[in-house]
């Protein structure tokens, strides 16, 4: 995710930290100075802290068994509104998707009964002001876990009770139908969240875009993988790709952006086969760096990402949403270059779907 910090590696996952996170504990730290004081300003901070550990314990739960599944989590990140385990897929049975969804709220359960032991006799309106700095930091904590819980457990995407809601419905309807109603309950729920954030709760306003925004995402993707089910990487690549040799110049690259639309370039060696990718960024941002003259082997990312021709167009799609590549090269059995698979092509090829349902891709090789 832009704009986030790598603070280490917990179990393979690399935990990031947003710029918003870090602006969020300055703005709770100055508020509570100028409002209380010092020490208020401290345990506000401290507090904030440790519910993001909290919040980490969570989206970790949701890792590990994920793992369980055999479903790897590159990273997570941290953000003023929670969590986001950036889990490369979803697990496909929906019993494996319902254990994922409810390890997150089980977590922050444990840990809420595991501080009400530990502090002896909680009062229970102590747990409730949990914006108090007043009150005692385990009672805050336990209260702030339970809110966490309860919160997740909504049945609208992007909460785990979203998910829970999928795996539910997944079971009876299947997973498409299942995503496009849980996500339209998701949108649903955003509006009246907005609606209640308009009387003097701004935080609320910006929940419900959020909310609104996922729930939309997640409906764009089903619909995206209902478009591709079925299909071969060789049904949706384009064939009529413009290529540069490993021994060009930055000059040269610049050329061949300016003679085609084309936004990711394949980066071949004497074999034909994809060393590496020049994207358009990185070639705008290389020029103020680097002379005319410079290598592509300092620009491109390599190694190339690739896929074979006949690997399952929906398997694809699910490497180029975890890699983070803007595209992936399309190599045939030799390893050579045979085409390059786009984001772009794949929306096109939703949008086809959309308007001619019964539409039959050719194949291109």
């Amino acid at each position: 995710m832009p704009w986030s910090i790598t603070i280490g590696r917990i179990a393979g996952t690399a935990v990031r930290i947003h710029i918003t996170f870090i602006l969020f504990l300055v703005w709770i730290g100055a508020s509570a100075l100028r409002q209380d004081g010092g020490d208020a300003a401290l345990r506000n901070v401290l507090f904030i802290v440790l519910l993001f550990g909290c919040v980490l314990l969570h989206e970790f739960g949701h890792i590990l068994t994920a793992r369980r599944f055999g479903v790897a989590t590159p990273e997570v990140t941290l953000l003023p509104i929670g969590g986001v385990a950036s889990l490369e897929r979803i697990p496909e049975k929906p019993g494996q998707e319902l254990a994922v969804a409810l390890a997150g709220p089980a977590v922050n359960i444990v840990i809420a009964l595991v501080l009400i032991l530990v502090a002896g006799a909680v009062i229970p309106e102590e747990m409730q002001k949990i914006d108090d700095p007043r009150i005692s930091l385990v009672a805050r904590l336990a209260g702030a876990n339970l809110f966490l819980a309860i919160f997740n457990l909504i049945p609208a995407f992007p909460m785990d009770g979203g998910r829970v809601l999928h795996a539910l419905l997944s079971m009876k309807i299947g997973p498409q139908k299942a995503t496009q109603m849980a996500a339209r309950i998701g949108q649903g729920f955003a509006f009246v969240l907005g609606f209640a954030g308009l009387f003097g709760n701004p935080m609320l306003l910006f929940i419900a875009i959020f909310v609104y925004v996922a729930a939309a995402g997640e409906a764009q993707d089903s619909a995206l993988r209902s478009a591709v089910t079925g299909l071969r990487v060789m049904d949706a690549m384009e064939t009529r790709v413009a290529t540069i040799g490993l021994e060009a110049s930055l000059g040269e690259a610049v050329d061949l952006l300016l003679a085609t639309p084309q936004r990711e370039f394949p980066v071949l060696d004497g074999h034909r086969k994809p060393a590496g990718l020049l994207v358009r960024e990185d070639l705008i941002a290389a020029l103020a760096l680097q002379p005319r003259e410079a290598p592509l082997s300092e620009i491109m990312r390599a190694p190339a990402p690739t896929v074979p021709l006949g690997q399952d167009l929906g398997e694809a799609l699910t490497q180029l949403g975890a890699g983070g590549a803007p595209a992936l090269c399309v190599v045939d059995g030799e390893g050579a270059l045979a085409g390059l698979l786009t984001r772009e092509t794949l929306a096109e090829m939703m949008m086809i779907k959309s308007a001619q349902p019964d539409w039959t891709f050719k194949r291109r090789w």
